[in-house]
């Protein structure tokens, strides 16, 4: 990996930092807007990138948020990787619309379930309506960027085009 590639990435990083700091009202503090950089570079820097981005940005906006979940929110931290890699994956394979509807629902309804079971059945139903607007607004940036910053990152920041 060269220092160009790892450049980028610490930018995305840092977006999803400055996306961690936008809250969506909710019963937890660290639901935020730190998922769309990870959305862009999984799709601009591949589905591992973008996995890492999305884990990193977690992180620091559960950090922001005070930790409401301590400890469980390093699980949280790696379904977030997952799903974003999973999405990164189908968007590159030209399945775009199965992608933003994996994220969706995944983040929206899946990725809360083992709170049922770790808090509360009404802990995950608090949650929900907080991170279904967040997935909602997470894509819509997302899919409203992706078309533009894809080609120019891709020609000026990486130069070869490539993914990889």
């Amino acid at each position: 990996m060269d220092v160009r590639r790892i450049s980028v990435i610490a930018l995305f990083i840092a977006l999803s930092a400055v996306g961690a700091m936008l809250k969506i009202p909710s019963p937890i503090g660290s639901i935020a807007l730190d998922s769309f950089p990870a959305l862009l570079a999984a799709v601009i820097l591949g589905p591992v990138s973008g996995a890492l981005v999305a884990g990193l940005g977690h992180i620091i906006s559960a950090f922001i948020g005070g930790l409401p979940l301590g400890p469980f929110h390093f699980l949280i931290m790696a379904e977030m990787a997952v799903l974003v890699w999973m999405f990164g994956v189908l968007f590159i394979q030209g399945k775009k619309l199965s992608a933003y509807f994996l994220f969706f629902i995944g983040n929206s309804f899946i990725l809360g379930l083992p709170f049922v079971f770790l808090v509360s059945p009404g802990f995950y139903m608090l949650t929900v309506p907080g991170l279904t607007a967040a997935s909602a607004i997470n894509i819509a940036l997302a899919a409203l960027l992706l078309p533009r910053l894809q080609p120019i990152l891709r020609k000026s920041i990486l130069k070869d085009g490539s993914i990889s």
